[in-house]
């Protein structure tokens, strides 16, 4: 056994699941889907991740129910066809990669039935094949769109469901963890938020109440997965404006995550409100991660602008997360975890059809199997 020779490539454990190093590939929607279902573009695009080295890929947000895409042609995970076209995809991944692969579930709410970003990303008329979209309260995201449903009981109910269903169906997929998507906007963040969420019985208000309702999604999707299945969350740890959710709250609502059973925390921020005046800068997330981390004891993620290799390394050195995410950094450079561990003098898996890859002076960078010729 190779011993790592920097924190970012040691080993780290989610429940049974255990990661070669603390380098996770984000999810990121790719709006390539047909009708919730996975297509080429998706075994090609994961395909190259899952060769990333990275310790974890994390598949992009997935819908549990059609009304809860962002986009027509976001992924979903809602019946039979969509489970079907996503399982080979994972099967390939499987052969060839030991890359451990999560699945994010996820529901837009009123951020729903808009464009793809390169088709402008504005919400779809109903005329024009737009869908009515739901939320805590009936308030839009912004003037230029429809105002949501606000959900009643039944549709409480059957969302919960919906998240459930599809936990199960990611089960049976295969995959080796599961986030849910209580980030950036998002159904979950629009209950947590009182910039969205201004309900009057016990889903709002209070910030027990506000969190009553992911936590009871949080709980029917831990209740059908395996024991040793891990379950985190992608939470937005503030909204960046005044009155909204915020970085206190976000530490009270990890904290019941915890008591529920939850094996880590996904940490980025923003997406309630086009009113949001976001700090830029590099790892401009990262104290969040911190705060959570030290407040709850959770394994944490960082994300957000987090680039360089020893960049990276100082975050985890210095404990201020357990792991850390790349999403646009690793499109731009997919073997960026092969780049990294050559910087920082460590090993990366690799399969053997790539072993001839490094240059002479990383010639002993891939963790190879003996008997190699």
């Amino acid at each position: 056994m190779v011993t790592a020779m920097s924190v970012l490539f040691s080993g780290f454990s989610l429940r049974s699941v255990t990661l070669p190093n603390r380098v996770v590939v984000s999810p990121m929607c790719q709006y390539s889907a047909k009708d919730g279902s996975a297509t080429d573009w998706h075994r090609i695009h994961l395909g190259g991740l899952a060769l990333s080295g990275a310790g974890m890929m994390c598949i992009e947000a997935t819908a549990v129910e059609p009304a809860g895409r962002i986009t027509p042609a976001c992924l979903g995970l809602w019946n039979d066809a969509n489970e079907s076209a996503l399982k080979p995809i994972i099967a390939s991944l499987r052969r060839y990669s030991k890359t451990a692969i999560a699945l994010q579930l996820a529901h837009a709410g009123r951020k729903a039935s808009c464009q793809v970003p390169w088709q402008g990303g504005r919400q779809i008329d109903l005329a024009d094949g737009g869908w009515h979209t739901m939320a805590p309260s009936a308030a839009p995201f912004d003037a230029s769109q429809r105002a949501p449903t606000a959900l009643d009981q039944d549709g409480l109910r059957r969302i919960a469901a919906a998240f459930a269903a599809a936990a199960q169906r990611a089960v049976q997929l295969g995959v080796d963890a599961i986030e849910l998507h209580a980030a950036h906007g998002y159904l979950i963040h629009q209950f947590l938020s009182p910039l969205s969420n201004r309900r009057g019985d016990i889903y709002g208000g209070s910030l027990e109440n506000r969190m009553r309702y992911p936590l009871e999604i949080f709980e029917a999707v831990r209740a059908v997965l395996p024991a040793t299945m891990p379950l985190g969350a992608r939470i937005s740890a503030t909204d960046w404006v005044e009155g909204g959710w915020d970085l206190e709250q976000s530490v009270a609502f990890a904290q019941e995550l915890k008591q529920r059973r939850a094996d880590w925390i996904d940490v980025s921020s923003g997406g309630s409100s086009p009113a949001q005046k976001i700090a830029l800068g590099p790892g401009y997330q990262v104290p969040f991660a911190e705060r959570i981390r030290h407040a709850t004891g959770l394994p944490v993620i960082a994300v957000g602008l987090i680039t360089e290799p020893r960049q990276a390394e100082e975050i985890i050195q210095s404990g201020k997360a357990d792991l850390v995410a790349l999403a646009r950094a690793m499109l731009y450079d997919p073997r960026w975890a092969w780049h990294a561990a050559a910087e920082l003098g460590d090993h990366v898996a690799a399969p053997p059809q790539y072993w001839r890859a490094p240059p002479h002076r990383y010639k002993d960078l891939f963790l190879q199997a003996p008997g190699k010729v």
